[in-house]
Parts: structure tokens; C-alpha cells; sequence
């Protein structure tokens, strides 16, 4: 790397998107910060490899240990890093947790820790990291999206999907509120891997199995079978890696070139039409009221 290497802190980093992140920006040279929970318990294998690929390869990337539902696990955490580095540049938001079943299954306290796991988190590391990264005058947050939020999607879904469009709105307000401190936003917009993550494996389910069980004659054929109808649909050759090489080149960017939102959907599900489309409408009604000061040059398409 020509530049000056970025400290990034990534969350959720025990497998999937995130796991291939830290791998990925390390190797692209960058200082990196691998966020999970349970480090010396159930994700202890994950450490021992993320170990073994700072000794193998020479990069720098080190796991830390952060539970994103825990502000005081996330403010250690944050403190560790910066106690190492004194700065941090880049945040990526990529923690979360998905569940399958029928919604109206699914408690409301299930629904409360979804969102908890996917919107709150974001909250919790913003209000530690953000306040460097004002003092510093510059910084970049990559928010993992999903391209449920506005392009086709399945039923029985429903709590993470929701929590995934809650999350996108709340960092188009972000990116608006920051921009003047020097921070950037990118929405980086992943399609349906049907693997290379975990999850469908690991997803969740609903709580209460007598109204889970009234949906199984009507539907159930249709929602087992769901996952393998994702992948005919899904084409060959395309790994999850790839969300991890475009954020990886959003980090490399220069400031005020890296996009606003971004998709890697090889399923193309219509995600990337319809937010190129709604990305232009923000951005002509802020042009509108006046406040087009508040967009990067990259705002939309």
C-alpha cells in the first residue's frame, strides 16, 4: 500500500462477510480489528485461525473481544484498540443475526433482541468510535446492508429483514449528520449467498412452535425448500468473498470518492435498480430544501 494504512474495526467477525472482511483488509495491508463475542469460549476456534493467518501471512490482525449487545464490552474494546494504535478510521458494521420462520411465531422479545443485534449494536459502537473520529476530522463507517430492504425477498424472513431496513435508515441519517466532521458512510449492499456464510445454518427460530406448527401444512414444503431456491437462481462462479474485495475497495478509496451505497448482488434481485432510483430522490430533495451540503459527491448515481 502507497497510503498510510487504516485502523479498522470490524464487528461480527467469527464467520461469514465479517470473518472474510478482516482476512481480506488485513491482506490488503490495513491494521485490523476483528470484533467478537466469546473469544475464549465458543469462537476461541475463530481466534486460533484468525492467529494463525497474522503468523502465516505476516499481516496485522488482531481479535478483540466485543459482545455488540454490551456497550461496556464495545467501549473495552474500542479503548483496547485505541490504546494500541491511538486512532481509528474505519468502522464496519457488519454484526447481526437472522431468523426463519413464520413472523407471527416469533415473540416480540425475539423481535426486541433482533433488533438489538442488528440495529442497536450500530448504536452502541457509534457512540464510542464517533467521538474520535470528530476529533480527528475524518473517519469512514461501512454499513453491511442487505438487499431485502428494497429489492425482491422471501416471506418468513420477516424480523430480519425488517431489522436490516431499520439499520439502512439509520445510516442515511448518520451519513447526513457526519459529513461535516469529515466522515464518510458506504452502504455496502450484499445479495443472498446461499453459502459462504452462515446464515441460513445458524438462523434462528421462532419461539413458539404451536403457532410455528399451524403454518407447517400450508407452508411448509414452501419454506424448507426456500434456501435451495435461492441457489438455482443464484450464479455459478460467485463466492462471498466478493463483499469483502468491494469493501476492501471502498477502504481503499480516496475521501470523497468512495460511494454512498454499493451492491454486490449476483443474484440481482432489483435491490441496485430501486436504490438507484430512491438514492437520487434523497438526493434531489435535499438539493430541493437546501441542504445539498449534507451529500457527498457520490450520494447517487
Amino acid at each position: 500500500m502507497s497510503a498510510r494504512p487504516k485502523v479498522v474495526v470490524i464487528t461480527g467477525t467469527s464467520s461469514g462477510f465479517g470473518n472474510l472482511t478482516a482476512r481480506a483488509l488485513a491482506e490488503a495491508g490495513h491494521i485490523v480489528y476483528a470484533g467478537m463475542r466469546a473469544t475464549t469460549g465458543r469462537n476461541a476456534p475463530a481466534v486460533a485461525a484468525l492467529a494463525q493467518v497474522k503468523k502465516d501471512r505476516g499481516v496485522r490482525i488482531t481479535p478483540v473481544e466485543m459482545d455488540v449487545r454490551e456497550q461496556a464490552s464495545v467501549d473495552a474494546a474500542v479503548d483496547h484498540v485505541m490504546a494500541e494504535q491511538g486512532r481509528i478510521d474505519v468502522v464496519v458494521h457488519n454484526a447481526g443475526h437472522m431468523v426463519l420462520g413464520p413472523a407471527e411465531a416469533f415473540t416480540v422479545a425475539q423481535l426486541a433482541d433482533l433488533y438489538d443485534v442488528n440495529v442497536l449494536s450500530t448504536q452502541r459502537v457509534n457512540r464510542t468510535v464517533l467521538p474520535i473520529m470528530r476529533h480527528q476530522g475524518q473517519g469512514l463507517l461501512v454499513w453491511v446492508g442487505s438487499t431485502s430492504t428494497r429489492g425482491g425477498h422471501p416471506p418468513f424472513l420477516a424480523p430480519y429483514f425488517a431489522a436490516k431496513a431499520a439499520m439502512d435508515a439509520l445510516a442515511e441519517s448518520y451519513a447526513a449528520e457526519l459529513v461535516k466532521f469529515g466522515i464518510e458512510t458506504t452502504l455496502v449492499v450484499p445479495g443472498a449467498y446461499p453459502s459462504g456464510t452462515n446464515h441460513f445454518t445458524h438462523a434462528g427460530a421462532p419461539a413458539d412452535d404451536a403457532c410455528a406448527a399451524e403454518y407447517d401444512d400450508p407452508y411448509g414444503r414452501l419454506r424448507d425448500t426456500m434456501t435451495e431456491a435461492l441457489s438455482r437462481i443464484f450464479p455459478p462462479g460467485r463466492e462471498a468473498r466478493e463483499v469483502a474485495d468491494e469493501i476492501v475497495r471502498v477502504v481503499g478509496l480516496s475521501h470523497g470518492e468512495r460511494p454512498f451505497r454499493t451492491h454486490v448482488d449476483p443474484s440481482r434481485d432489483g435491490s441496485e435498480v430501486v436504490s438507484a432510483v430512491y438514492d437520487r430522490i434523497r438526493a434531489e430533495f435535499f438539493h430541493r430544501v437546501g441542504i445539498d451540503e449534507l451529500l457527498t459527491p457520490r450520494a447517487s448515481l
